[in-house]
This record gives structure tokens, sequence and C-alpha cells, in this order.
């Protein structure tokens, strides 16, 4: 059975977009951006709400060229080959090949999807993720934790729910971000 993972780069105080929208001072460097890409590559399908659909479309159409950074040439990549679904009340029409609007998320439609993947499937966005879990359907976190603290904004995890972890793994990058890997009872 495949698994869902969520991953994401969250500030020092939880959160991955500051109060003013912006996530600019959560880029990955080019150490962090690697390892990121080898977590993403064996992943076969993303999950996405709207709004970070909207964010990383922008891979779809970004030159696969030479003056591009190798990390960001390998997540175009590793993101155009995968399946998308966007899980979207109001978006019309998808921009990015491979790629499907659904208009409700189903928590029995992922658990029937985890069970026929022949790989593993990503979660993305804080809002999508957080609906995941209280349904129990992640199984696996990865949480990218940058050196700044924003004071508000959206929440990498959602408030109101309880759930053991248990640490897998920990990884110290030269730029200060950690990264922790969690698997959730």
């Amino acid at each position: 059975m495949a698994k869902l993972i969520y991953s994401a780069i969250t500030s020092l105080d939880g959160y991955v977009v500051d109060a003013d929208g912006r996530f600019d001072w959560a880029a990955p460097d080019e150490e962090v951006h690697a390892f990121i890409n080898d977590l993403e590559r064996p992943h076969g399908t993303y999950l996405y709400g709207r709004r970070m659909y909207e964010v990383m479309v922008a891979w779809e159409t970004m030159p696969d060229s030479d003056d591009q950074r190798g990390v960001s040439r390998d997540f175009t990549q590793i993101w155009r080959a995968a399946e998308k679904v966007v899980y979207s009340t109001t978006l019309a029409t998808v921009t990015s090949a491979r790629t499907r609007i659904e208009r409700v998320f189903d928590p029995e439609t992922i658990r029937r999807l985890k069970t026929s993947a022949r790989s593993d499937l990503s979660i993305g966005g804080p809002d999508l993720a957080a609906t995941a879990i209280k349904a129990g359907l992640v199984d696996e976190c990865h949480l990218f934790v940058t050196p700044v603290l924003v004071g508000g904004g959206r929440q990498a995890l959602p408030d109101n729910v309880r759930v053991p972890l248990e640490l897998l793994d920990e990884h110290r990058f030269g730029s200060g971000v950690v990264h922790l890997h969690y698997r959730l009872a």
C-alpha cells in the first residue's frame, strides 16, 4: 500500500506563509532543494489544494535549460512527470499536463487511491493536509524548519487535532534549516 506523505517548509513558529501572504523566507538553498528533490522523486501523484497548485504550476512552464540551477532543473522534471490532482470548488481549468480537478476531497477515495497506487503520494498545502491528517490519511510528515520567526500567517499543521508521532529521522543543513521526518500513528 502506498503512503500519503505531507511535506512543508515552515518557519520555526509553524507557518508556511506569513501574515502578508509571503513565503520568500522559505526558499530552499541548493543543499535543501537537492534533499527535497530526493524525497519527492519517488512520488507518483501530488494532491494539491487550489492555492498550492497555483504556486507549484510555475514548474510546468519553467525553462528547462542549462541556465537553470541543477536542482531546479531536476525538480522541474520530477514535477512534470508526476500526476497531479487539484482539489478545488472554484478552479475552472488546469494549465499543466497530467493534472485533473476534483471538486470534493473524499477520504474513502483517497484510501482506495493509496491501496491501488504503485508509488507513494504527496499531499501539498496546509489546508488540504489538515483535512487529510484529521481523516487519518497521512502516514508520514516531512517538516523543513527554517530559522525564522514570522509571527503569523498560514499554519503548517492543523489546530484541534492530536496525533502521536514517531520521529524517523532528522537532518541539519548548513543554512540552519532542520528536516524532521515523522510517522503519524
